[in-house]
């Protein structure tokens, strides 16, 4: 496995996670004022402020357990397209394990689940590409 290539991809991700759902929320407005309409279950900036270094950290930890598995499952093929695959299966997932998971658990309405759904699946697809662009193993062909 190629160490640098997957602290570059990881790095490489974790931003393109965070510039990605800042547009998202910042170019539709709608998108943020969904939240708005459940105060009781979602916080406040100011509330979500003081938790973000936490939430920071465990993404980037989250990233890179996603890079070590696509360097695991790298075929040596196009990395856009190995990473755009990887990073739809990975959005796939997360609509279903959490937006679709929250949409059941908590008191939140349909518009704001299918929002999450269409940011989440970009964001993730994104960071997927990001990731099959930077990552290159140590041996062609192996991870």
């Amino acid at each position: 496995m190629n160490y640098t290539r997957l602290a570059l991809a990881t790095l490489g991700g974790f931003i393109a996670y965070f510039v990605i759902g800042g547009l998202s929320f910042g170019l539709v407005p709608s998108l943020r004022t969904e939240f708005l309409k459940y105060p009781a279950v979602y916080r406040t900036q100011e509330g979500i402020k003081s938790v973000m270094p936490a939430g920071m950290a465990a993404m980037f930890v989250a990233i890179l357990a996603l890079a070590v598995i696509y360097a695991k499952l790298y075929r040596g093929t196009s990395g856009l397209t190995e990473g755009a695959t990887f990073g739809a299966l990975i959005g796939i997932f997360a609509i279903g394990s959490f937006v679709v998971h929250n949409f059941v658990n908590l008191n939140i309405g349909l518009k704001l689940t299918l929002q999450q759904s269409v940011a989440y699946f970009l964001e993730w697809l994104i960071v997927g590409i990001v990731i099959g662009l930077i990552y290159k193993p140590t041996v062609p062909g192996h991870p």
